[in-house]
């Protein structure tokens, strides 16, 4: 463990610690990545730590009987041994041991030692995956208050604002017990109260907030920001830049489900943009949308969904020169005209209303592919959106100029310490080892996994998926068992309610529509013969407890719908049931024409298997299963090829950036 003050503001690092880039060449990449994979076979699934349990242990011991009072008494010499001595493994113990103390007190939940292993695990810089429903929420403050007491700023990353400030009031009781002042950042909050809020002991926030605060500390630092120029500027100036800064620096950060935020968001830049408003330019993109729909799919153009693009050909282009004629103006540039073209067929044809977006209120608004939620303040650049608002006739707003951009991968490599939890991420260890230099180490479970899986079922059509998915549905239901159903998109999940609304059976939908009832349909999925469709991860965070007499019925049934570009996200779906030792089963029923396996094999692979079965009922288990898992798999290669080339575009834009004077 390293020394506290290597990890927190001060004479060393400076009012604003944070790592500089970590630039790897192709070469130290791949012995990288081939190190992460050694790493995690080798040590992945042995925490170890076994004395530093027995510690914590023998700690405890010392504290049992104490009163309140009493043990508000230690916490002083504590904190001051930790700001001082550091992390040592003598001083962790003991704070371990006054937490789990203190947090059966306080918040009622008295840690296990699994949970002691989690947070030791994360404490030292690492990945803790630990199986859903094994108390994430209360393993973080292990970590974060033991680095808060040694005066490390922490930082706790989670997926959406209402966990934010449920685990920020959740917790609340055991942080105050050690006089740790706690602040969370959500959407709408003005600056000082976001700096307000960082420059608590610990800090509640999403990833995205996080990441669009750094960049506006970036905008204001502009290209001069070593700390002795901020100090020598604090001496000579009423209110120097270095006293408007949001955050504290870099130091410590804790993210939950991170792969979901370290991996699959990591495909996409996080940008600070102006908006630039021009009727000429909305005019343009309408003009765009109107020439598109004049293109033939086949002859003028071709659609490549799995890499969300589309390509002109030659035809296409004469047909879109000829369609532009009569416009002029900027129509007249051969390179500009294809782009726009080509940016207004990716508008009609990539991008659907229910699975990529939704209109609300008369305006386009983003859904996160990887939680389902809708994302009111983000918008697609390089013109994408606006086309979209053109092609669904939306006022069309002005298009954006970006001020600063970052990606993920750059971001969180700059933390002194990052760690992270997530119940899925030893397939993806290899890349977390690569891009962050970040271990993953799988904690074992509190009780024994009762979890069952069911065979896969794969049919060759959607309307035959759907048919056996409703009667999967209703057995379960008549049998007395909740069941989960997880779809990918807002169409799919209104499809099927429609489907077993027609069928008779009584269910609630989750998706995007309905995002403000999330936490309380996911907690109700648990009832007796309840039925919950839901997108995606949505209700992430939200225990499902079984209601009396379901155990002893088979438990929570969870049924997944499609597969999704990554087996993790299946696991993640699948471990919604059969939690903390609890009785339950899984299962996918899917089809050749779901998204992730038609983007790989397309209508032919379709007629194929249409060709050589021709029977009613699922193609067989083996010959199904393994053309669907090695579609998955595809994208999962695809899709880490994306982020690979994200990480080397960032590296090169920072290189131009800071030649320039840029900041980011």
């Amino acid at each position: 463990m390293s020394s506290a003050s290597a990890l927190r503001p001060g004479i060393a690092l400076g009012s604003y610690p944070q790592r500089g880039d970590l630039r790897d060449g192709w070469f130290d990449r791949a012995a990288a990545g081939l190190a992460g994979f050694i790493r995690q076979r080798a040590y992945g699934r042995n925490p170890g730590h076994a004395e530093f349990l027995a510690q914590v242990n023998a700690a405890a011991r010392t504290l049992e009987g104490l009163a309140d009072a009493q043990l508000r008494e230690q916490v002083p010499e504590l904190r001051r041994r930790l700001y001082s001595e550091g992390l040592q493994e003598e001083l962790v113990a003991r704070a371990f041991a006054m937490i789990r103390e203190v947090a059966e007190r306080r918040v009622k939940m008295r840690p296990f030692d699994v949970q002691l292993l989690g947070g030791r695990v994360m404490l030292d810089g690492k990945i803790a995956e630990m199986e859903t429903g094994e108390g994430k929420t209360l393993t973080a403050t292990l970590p974060a208050c033991t680095a808060a007491l040694a005066g490390i700023p922490v930082h706790i990353v989670t997926v959406n604002d209402f966990l934010v400030m449920r685990d920020a009031a959740w917790m609340g009781p055991l942080y105050k017990f050690f006089g740790l002042k706690v602040g969370t950042i959500t959407e709408g909050m003005d600056l000082e109260a976001r700096r307000a809020a960082y420059a608590c002991d610990i800090t509640y926030c999403t990833n995205k907030q996080l990441v669009f605060d750094y960049l506006k500390d970036r905008l204001m630092l502009g290209h001069e920001a070593r700390p002795l120029h901020l100090q020598l500027e604090g001496l000579h100036t009423e209110r120097p830049r270095a006293a408007r800064l949001l955050l504290r620096g870099l130091c410590f950060v804790i993210v939950d489900e991170a792969d979901s935020v370290l991996i699959d968001e990591a495909r996409t830049p996080l940008i600070i943009s102006n908006v630039v408003d021009s009727a000429e330019s909305k005019q343009m993109y309408a003009e765009a949308i109107t020439m598109a729909r004049q293109l033939v799919s086949g002859s003028d153009f071709s659609i490549h969904p799995r890499e969300r693009d589309v390509e002109l050909t030659e035809r296409g282009k004469r047909h879109a020169a000829e369609l532009a004629e009569p416009f002029g103006g900027i129509w007249i540039g051969p390179r500009r005209r294809e782009e726009l073209i080509r940016r207004a067929l990716s508008a009609l044809y990539l991008f659907q209303r229910d699975k990529q977006y939704l209109l609300r209120g008369g305006k386009v608004q983003i859904i996160d592919e990887y939680t389902g939620r809708v994302m009111a303040d983000r918008s697609w650049e390089r013109g994408l959106h606006q086309m979209i608002e053109a092609k669904e006739g939306c006022p069309i707003t002005g298009q954006q100029e970006t001020l600063a951009r970052i990606s993920y991968q750059r971001f969180f490599r700059r933390y002194l310490r990052l760690a992270g939890m997530t119940g899925t991420a030893r397939e993806v260890a290899r890349e977390l080892w690569a891009v962050y230099r970040l271990p993953v180490v799988s904690i074992p479970t509190n009780r024994p996994v009762r979890r069952l899986r069911l065979p896969d079922e794969v049919y060759v059509t959607a309307d035959e998926k759907w048919a056996a998915i409703v009667e999967s549905v209703r057995r379960f239901h008549t049998a007395g068992r909740p069941v989960l159903v997880g779809t990918r998109s807002v169409a799919a999940s209104e499809h099927l309610s429609g489907l077993l609304s027609a069928s008779g059976l009584p269910h609630r939908v989750l998706n995007a529509r309905q995002d403000q009832e999330e936490a309380e349909v996911i907690a109700n999925a648990g009832v007796r013969g309840c039925i919950t469709v839901a997108t995606n991860m949505a209700g992430r965070g939200t225990d499902i407890r079984l209601a009396p007499g379901v155990a002893e019925a088979g438990g929570l049934h969870v049924l997944a719908t499609e597969r999704h570009d990554a087996r993790r996200i299946d696991r993640q779906l699948f471990g919604r049931g059969g939690r903390q030792g609890d009785p339950g089963s899984f299962q996918s029923i899917v089809s050749l024409e779901d998204e992730v396996v038609h983007g790989i094999y397309g209508d032919r692979g379709v007629r194929l298997a249409r060709h050589f079965w021709r029977k009613a009922g699922p193609i067989p288990h083996p010959l199904g299963n393994r053309a669907v898992t090695l579609a998955q798999h595809m994208a999962e290669r695809h899709h880490a090829g994306i982020r690979r080339q994200l990480l080397r575009a960032d590296d090169q834009l920072s290189d131009l950036l800071a030649f320039t004077g840029r900041p980011e």
